[in-house]
């Protein structure tokens, strides 16, 4: 084989005249009778090859023969491509290389799919045969970021004088909301580790050990249900930090995150970021991860509503409900089909009972309510919604009346739509926004208890603290998420480094002091040894690389992903194990039979 000089898609019109050796794939083949073209491809790019019969005979030959994603190697001379056969699109457009020289290094089948139109196959058959639609030149852009931007973090953190440190994979099992996947011990018959959800506890025995400042790029392993931005098996960016509050933890991370955009999309972005508390998150969009590139603020009408004579209206609020709603600018462009078949459709699936209306129209000056439920509204009924949320000439205004968590769950996602369906905003522009102060607790219904908003290692505002003892449910954490265009891409806490607070927190949790025991006792114990305050983040790297990249598929950014039912397509994982294997572990598995009955044909 030839030393390779040159990665396909270096070569420019400067390297016209030098001798070169390149090697690849066969991305596309070209036989003009005299003349044959071979576009070379690695993962740099791509380099048009041109083989002449009249200088190389057995070159040229030898290029009849070969196949789409045969793996070559070739050696020529760099030379201009002649007027009118540039390609622009292509950064190596401008040249060609004339091939003296030809290695054929390995043949290849036909492939089950074309690999530059592989967009146009199923993700089934792609993620089968994943080594090939990993050589699509997208495919390996999205790799080159992810590789770039943990490069940029280890870089980031180590200048901040941060030490990277591996926690360990095989642990006890510590129930942190999500199910565990289980390992099995041979030497510990009956007894099992847990794959990590996080290295949540680890990296707080850390601060207690006195490193003072920590972070790992690390694996965590959640057994749910994978979703399109979410997956069984994931990565994290894990952060620990000593004698810190919520606002250095806020500023090193922003700033991470500012650095990353820069150097992957060249944009510039404003810190310090913008934050909006809890509660004024999900008063004004309903959600505690709002998408702010576009404004359209929800508005609770129910003051108003209730002087209406819209009886659904006014039994909702009679009965502790809101009506709330969202003004949709220029929205009259929605017919009212659209509005009573598409829109409230839409917020059906988010279990709203009913969707109410009123276009906004200006007649002589006047600007008044009409269609809908403006019959059920006087003239100064009118005004006051229109003054509520600052409506204008043919804004379209859109109501739900119901329990106010159950509004917001339909009105967040409809405000998104609604968006995307007006173009509010640029799709290529980012917004961060922090939001802080979550509640530390929320109530559980079916269990009739407090359960951990976050985790039950966050630590209350230092103000709400006598809250512990008097008013739970009122009890501010000093917790923080980083959003960017709604989707959640870290988030963190303050610990609790005091024993006596996270005892009080485990008794709200109905969390017993033999249970505590039990399950993190090896971690209490450590709080018992000096604990300095302190506090972390962990960031989503799948998730970071998948906003990066621009795809709204997790798994395009994960080499080898899991698919919606948490099966490797390559490896065809999960599989059966040899009856060996678990006579070691001393494990039996049930198989069950099924029995399928025949019914006989009543006709015949």
């Amino acid at each position: 084989m030839f030393k390779r000089t040159h990665n396909c898609g270096r070569l420019r019109l400067s390297d016209a005249g030098k001798k070169v050796a390149l090697a690849g794939w066969v991305h596309s083949y070209r036989d003009h009778g005299n003349l044959v073209f071979i576009d070379l491809r690695d993962r740099e790019g791509l380099t048009q090859l041109v083989f002449d019969p009249e200088t190389q005979p057995q070159a040229h030959k030898l290029a009849r023969t070969v196949r789409h994603e045969w793996v070559i190697a070739a050696q020529g001379v760099v030379q201009p491509r002649t007027e009118g056969m540039k390609n622009p699109k292509l950064p190596t457009g401008e040249i060609e290389v004339l091939i003296h020289q030809l290695q054929i290094l390995n043949m290849a089948k036909t492939p089950p799919f074309e690999i530059g139109a592989a967009e146009k196959t199923g993700e089934e058959l792609r993620l089968t045969s994943r080594y090939l639609d990993l050589r699509r030149p997208e495919m390996q852009r999205k790799l080159q970021t992810r590789h770039r931007v943990t490069i940029l973090v280890r870089d980031y953190f180590d200048k901040l004088g941060f030490w990277e440190i591996e926690t360990p994979m095989l642990a006890k099992s510590t129930p942190e909301g999500a199910r565990d996947f289980l390992v099995p011990s041979r030497l510990h018959q009956n007894c099992f580790y847990a794959l990590p959800q996080s290295p949540q506890l680890f990296k707080q025995i850390l601060m207690v050990s006195g490193v003072d400042k920590y972070f790992q790029i690390v694996r965590c392993f959640r057994d749910e249900d994978p979703r399109a931005d979410r997956q069984a098996e994931f990565t994290q960016i894990d952060v620990e930090m000593s004698f810190v509050d919520s606002n250095d933890v806020i500023g090193v991370h922003e700033n991470m995150v500012a650095r990353i955009w820069k150097q992957i999309l060249g944009i510039d972005v404003k810190v310090p970021m913008r934050r909006l508390t809890y509660k004024q998150a999900m008063d004004d969009y309903g959600i505690d991860r709002p998408d702010l590139r576009f404004d359209m603020k929800l508005k609770d009408t129910s003051d108003i509503a209730k002087q209406s004579t819209f009886k659904v209206f006014t039994s909702v609020i009679e009965n502790g409900g809101v009506v709330k709603g969202l003004c949709a600018p220029a929205g009259d462009k929605y017919s009212r089909s659209d509005i009573e078949k598409t829109l409230t459709n839409f917020v059906a699936d988010y279990d709203a009972k009913g969707l109410a209306w009123f276009k906004v129209k200006q007649e002589n000056d006047t600007t008044t309510l009409i269609g809908g439920l403006a019959k059920f509204f006087s003239p100064e009924l009118q005004q006051q919604l229109l003054q509520r949320f600052d409506a204008k000439d043919g804004d379209l205004l859109l109501f739900i009346a119901d329990s106010e968590a159950a509004a917001n769950k339909a009105l967040a996602p409809l405000r998104c739509k609604i968006a995307r369906d007006l173009k509010l905003y640029d799709p290529e522009s980012f917004e961060f926004v922090w939001i802080v102060e979550f509640p530390l607790f929320e109530w559980d219904e079916d269990e009739k208890r407090y359960d951990s908003l976050h985790h039950p290692f966050t630590s209350p505002v230092e103000e709400d603290i006598d809250k512990l003892d008097t008013d739970p449910a009122n009890i501010r954490s000093q917790a923080y998420d980083i959003v960017v265009n709604g989707s959640e891409i870290g988030g963190g806490s303050i610990r609790i480094h005091d024993p006596k607070v996270q005892a009080k927190v485990f008794d709200l949790l109905n969390i017993s002091k033999a249970q505590a025991q039990q399950r993190f006792g090896f971690f209490l114990k450590a709080l018992e040894y000096g604990a300095p305050p302190h506090g972390g983040i962990a960031f989503g790297l799948d998730r970071l690389v998948m906003l990066l990249a621009g795809t709204d598929n997790i798994r395009d950014v994960i080499a080898f992903p899991k698919t919606q039912r948490g099966q490797c397509l390559l490896t065809d994982a999960p599989g059966e194990v040899d009856q060996k294997q678990l006579d070691e572990l001393n494990l039996r598995v049930q198989r069950h039979s099924h029995i399928i009955e025949e019914k006989a044909d009543e006709q015949s």
